[in-house]
């Protein structure tokens, strides 16, 4: 078997199917929000394994729960259940409007469970003839063949036809186009009530009360899809309790566990219903691994106090890029998100380039992502403090300075 130090980037492109094209580099360990790699050079992490690392890297909490339960009990099939997974749903159901969970492995199985179940309430609630599923252009969803057909950006579902039918995108943020794609025949719309892939484009907040009318007028569920915004990031829970608007099904993934795959959705009795025995399951999900660490998240991330530092990090996060449009207005034009789940929109002149940024950045030892093709993206770990903003400021404009002579 090979060692550590037989493996090199070039391992990637000799082993693995290039579904991704990964940076030079290769992280070999995290603490906190920073990251070294084989090299021992040393990262600061701002992108959260892509909003998976609330946390951070190697939690002491987390470390310690997963050790505890690997000892205990790893993995029973679904013919039992286990107590982690019972005290998860116990506890995400007591913080939400939710009284009923089903856990998956990642945000495409959660976002792919909640499709299915709006399709079945429909069909035994009002007929096949309602079936129709609404989304929105530039959102993600997920890549399995349903998800990545519900998501509004065709490049990632180019190639892989026939797609499932019934599925309509329509612009996102505009009520009058939600209004006339609405019929009776739709069974739900999806939204996020923050694009992420698609932008970093927060949902105004008449468009989702919007929503919710619409799909009451019409008998349709409405899904939010928390896998980005959720556990946190937006500085609430969930996004969906700033908005004030309740949706009939959420889906959480990403930070939920840290980035032990755990997903999850949730809804309410009378709509569970219909996802009866033997219409869906997984063979990991909800296993004790993933419940014990994913509660201790959750118990972690759930207070006040932590909640209440979310929110004054994405404040001062979103003051450093702010100062970074001014200082320079010919390249940036805005900052786009909410909390810590913000986006640098490249000027007019310069659209196309944000991924320069993230490869030189990562040089300097900064580490960001991109959210298209136009949008550096900023998802730090919610641990993030304001020295570590700083430091993140110095080594951003360092990297800028450094493009901008590159171009």
């Amino acid at each position: 078997m090979n060692t550590s130090a037989e493996i090199t980037r070039q391992t990637f492109d000799e082993v693995i199917i290039p579904t991704y094209a990964p940076g030079e580099f290769i992280p070999v360990r995290g603490r906190g929000v920073h990251l070294w790699d084989q090299n021992n050079k040393q990262y600061l992490d701002l992108t959260g394994g892509i909003a998976v690392s609330g946390l951070g890297h190697a939690h002491p909490e987390l470390v310690k729960t997963l050790r505890e339960q690997s000892g205990l009990l790893w993995h029973v099939s679904n013919f039992y259940t286990n107590e982690p997974v019972l005290q998860l749903a116990k506890a995400l159901l007591d913080a939400t409007f939710a009284t009923k969970a089903f856990f998956c492995n990642s945000g495409a199985e959660a976002n792919e469970g909640a499709l299915k179940l709006a399709r079945k309430w429909a069909h035994d609630r009002h007929g096949p003839q309602k079936a129709r599923i609404v989304s929105f252009h530039n959102s993600f969803h997920g890549r399995t063949l349903f998800t990545v057909s519900v998501g509004g950006q065709p490049k990632f579902s180019e190639g892989f036809g026939p797609l499932p039918p019934l599925i309509d995108h329509v612009e996102f943020n505009d009520i009058a186009a939600i209004e006339a794609a609405m019929a009776d025949d739709v069974c739900a719309v999806i939204v996020e009530p923050v694009q992420g892939e698609g932008g970093m484009t927060p949902a105004d907040p008449d468009f989702l009360r919007a929503l919710r009318e619409l799909c009451d007028r019409h008998q349709a569920l409405l899904i939010f899809d928390e896998i980005q915004t959720g556990m946190g990031r937006t500085g609430q829970l969930f996004a969906y309790m700033e908005y004030d608007v309740v949706p009939d099904i959420l889906t959480s993934a990403k930070a939920l566990g840290n980035g032990f795959p755990i997903g999850a959705m949730i809804t309410t009795d009378d709509i569970a219903t219909y996802l009866s025995v033997g219409t869906h399951g997984t063979t990991y999900g909800g296993n004790p691994l993933a419940a014990s660490v994913a509660g201790k998240v959750l118990e972690i991330v759930n207070t006040p106090a932590f909640l209440s530092h979310i929110r004054q990090a994405g404040a001062e996060l979103r003051a450093m890029l702010e100062d970074i449009v001014t200082s320079y207005p010919e390249h940036f034009s805005e900052v786009r998100g909410k909390g810590l789940m913000l986006g640098l929109l490249l000027s007019e002149a310069f659209r196309g380039r944000a991924r320069e940024i993230m490869n030189i950045a990562a040089e300097n030892g900064l580490l960001v992502l991109l959210a298209g093709l136009d949008v550096v993206r900023f998802v730090p770990p919610f641990i993030i403090t304001g020295e570590h903003i700083r430091e993140a400021d110095t080594l951003l404009r360092k990297s800028i300075d450094a493009w901008i002579r590159k171009t």
